[in-house]
Order: structure tokens, then C-alpha cells, then sequence
């Protein structure tokens, strides 16, 4: 993305220029986000807009005066997931009581942000290397960090796991099978997932192969 268009995507996303957004205005944004991310991950980066726009209940002039072109909607879109698993994240950690209960919750509620289905239909219009982008990437990071942490501390959570094992689980659990459209497979994910979050459970009934996954082994290379 260039450096002109994450300017004009930092300003949608903040509403810099807008001395109070109004409430509907506030409204319209989000469900803008909701149908974008619903088509994006249906159809991928070239998803029509007008669709989107139709989905959402609101005119093409709506949807342009919030993201004036489709880059600025997808930092838009992956902006919105990344702060809503965040939250996520930051309530599991707040209100959940049982360690392994914080972990599962944070794990299902992001697993239906779609992110898995996201990030390579996407990745050719969102570079996640930039500041901002990389910022949000890492409050990601030390969340699942600290709710593993206290799984673990609390012998609640098998300790031969690390937290690239569950980004990676995340990642594949919710992207879609080659030939096979996203919707078709939605029934299915919670079963999976809660086939995955069995397994973590401890103690462990069986031994893992290898070694568990570090987020450095995730990160491509300089």
C-alpha cells in the first residue's frame, strides 16, 4: 500500500477532520466493515463494491464518503478485525475467571473475525509491515501470549505449546478449502475448533512432534 493511500486510510479510520461523528455516521461505517469483511472473504479483494455498499444498507456516495477507494477499505476491514480481536482478547483476559475459559473464549471469538480467510485474499493490498499495521499485529500477539501464559501457569493448558501453535491453528481452522466457498464450511468450524481446544486441554494425552511453534518461525524473513 502506497504511502498516500495509508494516510487516507489512518484518516478514515480515526475520523481525523470529523469534529464528532454522528451516531448514524458511526453506524453506517461499521456496517460498511461488517458487509466488507463478509465480501471480501466470499469473493476476495475484487468483491464489487456496490454489493457491499447493497449489503450494507447504505448508498455507493455513503460507502465512498467513508473509504474513498477499495485500498483504503481493505486497511479498513483488516483494521476492524485486528481491533475487534484485540477486544477480544483484553475482555477474555478481564472477565473470565478459569484461565482455560479466557483462552477458548478469545480463540472462538476470533476465529469468527475470519481472519484466516482474510489475510491471503487480501495481503496483496495491505502490507503488514507498516507501523500502525505492525503495532495491532503485536497487541495480537502478546494477548495470546498472556491468556496462554495463565493456561499454562494454572496447569489448565498443555505445556508443550506455544503461541505460534495457536495463531497457526487459528490461521487454518478458519481458511477455507481450495474449490470450496467460505460459507460452505462455517457449520463446520465450531466443531473443529473445539476439537483443537480439546487438545490443548491439559494434561496432555499424547506427545506432540517436533517443537512448539515460536512467532519468530512465523515471520517471514528480512
Amino acid at each position: 500500500m502506497s504511502q498516500a493511500t495509508a494516510s487516507r486510510a489512518a484518516t478514515a479510520r480515526r475520523g481525523v477532520g470529523v469534529p464528532k461523528a454522528r451516531a448514524d455516521a458511526a453506524r453506517n461505517r461499521e456496517r460498511i466493515l461488517h458487509a466488507a469483511r463478509e465480501a471480501f472473504v466470499a469473493h476476495g479483494a475484487e468483491a464489487s463494491l456496490d454489493e457491499i455498499a447493497r449489503s450494507a444498507g447504505v448508498g455507493n456516495a455513503t460507502l465512498y464518503r467513508h473509504f474513498p477507494d477499495r485500498d483504503v477499505l481493505v486497511h479498513g476491514v483488516m483494521h476492524f478485525v485486528t481491533d475487534r480481536i484485540v477486544e477480544l482478547g483484553e475482555q477474555a483476559l478481564r472477565e473470565s475467571a478459569e484461565p482455560f475459559e479466557a483462552l477458548a473464549c478469545f480463540v472462538r471469538g476470533a476465529a469468527e473475525e475470519r481472519i484466516g480467510a482474510l489475510c491471503p485474499m487480501l495481503s496483496d493490498r495491505f502490507d503488514p509491515d507498516e507501523p500502525e499495521n505492525l503495532a495491532s499485529r503485536r497487541r495480537v500477539e502478546q494477548l495470546t501470549q498472556e491468556l496462554l501464559r495463565r493456561g499454562q501457569e494454572a496447569a489448565q493448558v498443555r505445556a508443550d505449546i506455544g503461541v505460534g501453535d495457536v495463531m497457526v491453528a487459528l490461521s487454518q481452522l478458519t481458511r477455507p478449502l481450495p474449490g470450496v466457498r467460505c460459507g460452505q464450511l462455517d457449520r463446520f468450524t465450531a466443531r473443529h475448533l473445539q476439537l483443537y481446544l480439546d487438545g490443548l486441554r491439559a494434561p496432555a494425552p499424547s506427545r506432540l512432534p517436533g517443537h512448539a511453534a515460536t512467532l519468530e518461525e512465523l515471520r517471514p524473513d528480512d
